[in-house]
């Protein structure tokens, strides 16, 4: 018997706002508890849906739609720790700054950013991008002399496309040296988007 059709009929409205408060209560007790190591949340975004965790220390993962949201959360369980939990509440900061970044009223994060999932070279670059202005660009060229090592180039589009944190830690701001946008985590369609509306800012 296949119960996926019987369930909706069988939960009423009332139900499923106690399943909500239940998963809320959860949340909340294991956050106070100290149990909540990686708490996740989907927004709608002029972007698509976002998923973003974060951590104790702050923000470790922004998500687009084009990635399978089951494989990042196995990737958090996997590199962070497996106890990963539907807890909103510690992403509302998030939420509300990438709500007033994509108004075009904030222009630079103050959310705290946990960097775990870059080392190295990776999380130098990131440490980097962190300082190309709302609207501006840098060459992948210049990213690269930046974090310390001319030469890596092709390194900086690899941290640039590994970014755990897009949006927050900016990479859509590197270009090439042409001035094409290149590649990006969410695709070059978004990436074009995200550069013209802050260039009409």
């Amino acid at each position: 018997m296949d119960l996926d059709h019987l369930l909706p009929g069988l939960l009423s409205h009332s139900d499923d706002r106690a399943l909500d408060d239940l998963r809320a209560t959860l949340a909340r007790r294991a956050d106070e508890e100290g149990l909540l190591d990686v708490a996740y949340r989907t927004i709608d975004s002029p972007v698509g849906r976002l998923l973003r965790a974060a951590t104790p220390e702050g923000l470790v993962r922004v998500a687009f739609e084009t990635e399978d949201a089951y494989s990042v959360l196995s990737e958090l369980a996997a590199q962070v720790s497996p106890r990963v939990l539907l807890a909103p509440g510690r992403l509302d900061a998030v939420a509300s700054e990438l709500e007033e970044y994509f108004e075009g009223r904030r222009h630079a994060f103050d959310v705290p950013v946990d960097l775990r999932l870059a080392r190295g070279f990776r999380r130098a670059v990131l440490e980097r991008l962190t300082q190309v202005p709302y609207a501006g660009t840098v060459s992948y060229a210049e990213l690269a002399a930046r974090a310390g090592s001319p030469r890596a180039v092709r390194a900086v589009g690899t941290a640039c496309a590994l970014n755990p944190v897009p949006l927050v830690v900016p990479c859509h701001r590197v270009v090439r040296s042409d001035g094409a946008p290149g590649g990006y985590r969410g695709g070059p369609d978004v990436k074009r988007r995200l550069l013209a509306m802050e260039a009409a800012a």
